[in-house]
């Protein structure tokens, strides 16, 4: 009852073991698994995703592979259930032919993560071999005077199977002149030698049939059989003898095929077929049968195929030599394969990205490499290493993995793909190199704003365009790539002259093409400044804004607008004239009658005004300046000249075509106030004839105008009075025809006897025959700083004359319009 318990508790501590062993390679990531060998694919090795802690959907999405060493890839994940399968049948004598414990490493990658797991599984072996002779049918020769107890070595069965399933007996059967005996050699094989029990007699029997029988430790066992002859030989003395035991060679494993790698010699002294040495391979195996080649004669070993020090380091042979007679010696033959240089650096991507983002931080894994050498030695060690001005560095992973990870910052702008060449060579001389490539993809973020081809963007539009005019197209790029380079383009909040400013312009959004919404006017409207938005598709968005200048260029489309003198349309119905000039009948050429204003509401050349005499009731009389649209005597008045004159002034501009308007004077030579009122009246009369309620209106009129002229001419006394009592200088008028000292003769021109003030003084009165729209403007310049000097005493000019003022005729009410004019004040009164 102790035994038991003592027997249940060491199998729970090894049980203990076992489990905690396991969960401490897991947490290191190497797993140990077991599986027989010759499993049919798909079979189930271990659960890889449970004892790594690996969930299904991260391994059915990102993907996890397993990869062996080697060409074959003997073990993969079931991407459902996470479970480590085979992938092919696995033959543990063909992978392991000389090893006693079968293990194979594997790794699992798992796709993104740049991770991988250390996998071994240990192949066990089943009993699927049978021992086997290399020769099924054996001839021995013995002499007859052989002694009893002697041991003659026979062949030894191979069993590629392992542990029990391996070979373990030899069975002898066929005549009691043969025992068996079996020996332990160095190795712990079984090495069986044919023992002579009973003394040969060739007259009794020439022949003897034997059966050795190999068996295994299998459940069933496996057996394997040769055939042993037996032949009766005179008597032999001597056996042949090796020249040494043991030979050893070297030879490099690039050493050429059909080369004599070493010889064996054997030497009997006997004479005649006895002496006769013959060689053979005692001891074998079936891939070294394949390489070596023994001639039985010469005792020479060849090469029959290349050598690999990977395969194979050091190959055993064991040589027998046998006369003729039947005896023989045996010989060890080791041969030692050295290394060469024979084998580049192979580089394995085990994973590897195909993209990555430009904002992937520093030390961002791309790759997973597995590096290795089958040479051995200097010749087996790797020195890997990557192109320079990379924005990559290489790290050393466990073992001989390496990971390519970044070593600063990506810019897809200016790389968009990287080839990353990671070169690997060792150490041999010369040294030999292989390298591996990774083509990498630089994925695009939103990091770049558009920028706009030109800093401000300008452009003229003519103005009465027509609505949907092209102005001009804005461009922005982003360097960006994608969604994020795509550009949109946008107004600015804004408003012109009280109005948004998307009513007057509107961009579109694809082509940044910008156009006018509706007609521009330059007079309105001369400059609009706005602002253009672009933004890219990124998320968020990135957006820069230019500034557009539009500025609207003027077209001649405004005629000139007459100011004065006034058309006759505003002065109303009942005028005959828009306006009366008095000219002087004793003016000289060049003397100013009148001027024309206007203006152009147009800008530049269209608004430049030149002024035409088209039409004159007496051409030659009157000329106009072509830039100011003065109104000049171009000769002296004559006597025979009318007393009216009409002029039609003609106002050009400088547009292309050119616009033009009309001005009508009406221009009165008189010579007294008693002429200009007759004149006027009998304008009056004719314009007024149609009816006496206007010409009633019109004498009313011209009274008002006769009280405003007396109430100046008052003033211009009581002025003049004052200036003479400061000065101490009393004097008085005559009676007859008084005179005003201090202004000289020039600043008057007379009308019948009466002197105005031309230069110094204007007063300005028109009149209509219409008392009900009579108007009466005043200027504010005062008159009486304007006076200038007093003349000399001796210089006297008259003001009045006593023949002007009893010569004037009674003033008509139905008066028209009248003007005269000075320089410095102007009085006028309309009727409209």
């Amino acid at each position: 009852m102790c035994a038991a318990g003592r027997r249940w508790g060491r199998r729970q501590r090894a049980l203990l073991w076992a489990v905690l062993l396991a969960a401490w390679e897991a947490a290191w990531g190497q797993l140990r698994y077991s599986v027989p060998e010759e499993m049919p694919k798909g079979s189930f090795v271990g659960d890889v995703a449970k004892d790594l802690g690996l969930q299904l959907p991260e391994i059915r999405d990102r993907g996890a592979r397993v990869v062996s060493e080697g060409r074959t890839q003997y073990f993969a994940v079931h991407g459902k259930t996470g479970h480590l399968v085979t992938a092919e049948r696995i033959d543990r004598e063909q992978l392991c032919e000389s090893v006693q414990q079968c293990v194979l490493r594997c790794e699992l990658i798992v796709e993104g993560e740049m991770k991988f797991y250390e996998i071994h599984v240990e192949i066990t072996d089943i009993n699927d071999n049978a021992p086997s002779f290399k020769d099924i049918e054996l001839e021995q020769k013995m002499s007859e005077t052989t002694a009893a107890g002697s041991r003659f070595p026979l062949p030894e069965a191979h069993d590629p199977d392992s542990g029990r399933n391996s070979l373990q007996s030899y069975e002898l059967s066929g005549d009691e002149h043969f025992s068996l005996a079996v020996q332990a050699g160095p190795g712990g094989d079984q090495r069986p030698e044919l023992v002579l029990a009973k003394a040969l007699d060739r007259e009794e029997a020439a022949f003897h049939e034997l059966v050795l029988r190999a068996r295994d430790g299998g459940d069933p066992a496996r057996t394997g059989t040769a055939r042993i002859r037996v032949t009766v030989l005179d008597a032999n003395d001597n056996a042949p003898v090796f020249s040494q035991a043991e030979y050893t060679v070297r030879v490099p494993e690039d050493v050429p095929v059909g080369s004599v790698l070493v010889t064996v010699t054997a030497t009997d002294t006997d004479e005649g077929p006895n002496g006769q040495v013959k060689y053979s391979f005692k001891k074998i195996t079936e891939k070294a049968s394949k390489i070596f080649y023994l001639d039985s004669n010469a005792g020479e070993i060849t090469l029959l195929r290349s050598l690999d020090f990977e395969e194979g380091t050091a190959y055993e042979l064991e040589v027998q030599a046998h006369d003729g007679g039947g005896l023989f010696d045996t010989a060890k033959v080791t041969i030692a394969v050295t290394d060469i240089n024979d084998n580049v650096p192979e580089i394995s991507v085990r994973s590897a990205l195909s993209e990555i983002s430009e904002d992937a931080p520093s030390g961002t894994a791309v790759a997973l490499l597995y590096v290795q050498d089958r040479d051995s030695g200097a010749n087996g060690e790797v020195r890997c290493s990557l192109d320079k001005d990379i924005p990559f560095r290489l790290q050393r992973s466990q073992g001989n993995y390496y990971s390519v990870v970044t070593a600063g910052e990506l810019d897809r702008e200016q790389v968009s793909e990287y080839n990353v060449t990671m070169r690997a060579a060792d150490g041999g001389r010369p040294a030999l190199q292989s390298s591996a490539v990774l083509a990498l993809r630089v994925l695009d973020v939103n990091d770049n704003a558009p920028v706009f081809a030109e800093e401000r963007y300008s452009a003229r539009l003519a103005e009465n365009n027509a609505a949907g005019a092209l102005v001009l197209t804005v461009r922005a790029t982003d360097a960006d790539w994608g969604q994020n380079a795509r550009v949109r383009y946008r107004l600015a909040e804004g408003r012109v002259r009280g109005a948004p400013l998307s009513s007057y312009v509107s961009v579109q959004a694809e082509t940044g093409a910008l156009y006018a919404l509706r007609s521009l006017d330059y007079e309105q409207l001369r400059e609009l400044q706005l602002w253009v938005r672009a933004e890219d598709g990124g998320a968020p968005a990135l957006g820069s804004n230019v500034s557009v200048r539009l500025e609207v260029l003027d077209e001649n489309d405004n005629a000139p607008q007459v100011l004065y003198p006034p058309a006759a349309a505003a002065l109303g119905s009942g005028a005959a004239w828009s306006g009366v000039e008095l000219a002087p009948r004793r003016s000289e050429a060049g003397a100013l009658v009148a001027k024309v204003v206007a203006v152009d509401a147009d800008a530049g050349q269209n608004a430049w005004l030149s002024y035409e005499l088209a039409k004159a009731t007496e051409p030659g009389l009157f000329r106009v300046g072509l830039h100011s649209g003065e109104v000049r005597t171009a000769r002296s008045p004559l006597a025979r000249d009318a007393a009216r004159h009409s002029l039609v002034v003609l106002v050009r501009d400088h547009g292309r075509p050119a616009l033009s308007a009309t001005a009508t004077l009406s221009v009165v030579l008189a010579e007294s106030v008693a002429e200009l009122l007759a004149e006027l009246g009998s304008a009056a009369d004719e314009a007024a004839a149609p009816g006496e309620p206007a010409a009633s209106l019109t004498r009313w009129l011209v009274l008002a105008v006769a009280a405003v002229s007396c109430l100046f001419v008052a003033f211009l006394l009581l002025l003049l009075a004052l200036r003479l009592r400061r000065c101490h200088r009393r004097q008085l008028l005559p009676p007859d025809g008084g005179a005003l000292r201090g202004v000289p003769v020039s600043h008057f021109v007379g009308i019948d006897g009466v002197r105005a003030f031309l230069q110094s003084y204007s007063h300005d009165v028109s009149l209509t025959a219409d008392s009900r729209k009579s108007q009466l403007r005043l200027s504010a310049a005062a008159c009486c700083d304007t006076l200038p000097a007093r003349p000399p005493p001796d210089e006297p000019a008259p003001l009045l004359g006593d023949e002007d003022l009893a010569g004037a005729p009674p003033v008509d009410s139905a008066s028209v319009p009248v003007s005269y004019s000075c320089q410095k004040a102007r009085f006028r009164s309309a009727l409209l």
